[in-house]
């Protein structure tokens, strides 16, 4: 357990020991996408020291939440990931975030942009599958030396990090660029002729993607 607990014979309490430290729910959205570095995990949570994380981590590991793993040659590299317990908190980061969203601000002035993983639950919750049916398509999005790739099929979505074996089409712009066409201020026909975004594949994949994942009015 934690070092400090509410003591209350109630799962939400018992939720909160585990999971209701600063930072701890955003080191998991940080990682439902795929596994993550400890550096990846560092740059996606400004404002984190490198102490601090290094001990959410460990009691999150401790708590079965996530595994440290070797990834196979040739890469290497450490990696922490969810275990099936830690994935389980999916549903409630998702109804967490539509709550959320009612208090973002319309403009990220005096917020951090975070990197494109960080909104990989992004696209999940605003996601509207009613506008999703009868689509099968894979979109692998390049934006800020980052990659996403989004399938859609048949009104359901999953969001993963890396490259996608065919997708369908391969978006490519900057962070600042993608955050003002998500909520619709910047059109995706505009952000084209501008040379903002660059597509490959089929040039009407980024307003269908936007259709079903953007915000649905202005900041909203």
């Amino acid at each position: 357990m934690t070092s400090r607990s509410y003591q209350q014979y109630c799962g939400l309490a018992y939720a909160l020991d585990i999971v209701g430290e600063r930072w701890t729910l955003l080191i998991v959205r940080e990682l439902v996408p795929g596994p993550r570095r400890f550096k990846d995990l560092l740059d996606g949570l400004p404002g984190i020291s490198t102490n601090l994380l290094a001990e959410r981590l460990k009691t999150l590991a401790e708590q079965g939440l996530l595994i440290q793993r070797t990834l196979p040659p040739p890469a290497g590299s450490t990696v922490y990931e969810l275990t099936p317990l830690g994935r389980s908190l999916e549903p409630m980061l998702l109804e967490l975030g539509r709550w959320g969203s009612r208090f973002v601000p319309p403009t990220w002035d005096d917020a951090t942009l975070l990197r494109l993983g960080s909104y990989a639950l992004t696209f999940k919750t605003i996601f509207r599958p009613e506008l999703a049916q009868g689509i099968h398509e894979t979109y692998e999005l390049h934006i800020g030396g980052e990659i996403l790739q989004v399938r859609v099929k048949d009104g359901q979505i999953d969001v993963r990090q890396g490259q996608s074996f065919q997708p369908d089409a391969v978006i490519e712009t900057d962070m600042p660029t993608f955050m003002h066409l998500l909520p619709g201020e910047l059109q995706p026909q505009a952000a084209l002729a501008q040379g903002l975004v660059c597509i490959e594949g089929d040039p009407a994949a980024l307003t269908r993607l936007l259709q079903m994942c953007g915000l649905p009015h202005p900041a909203a």
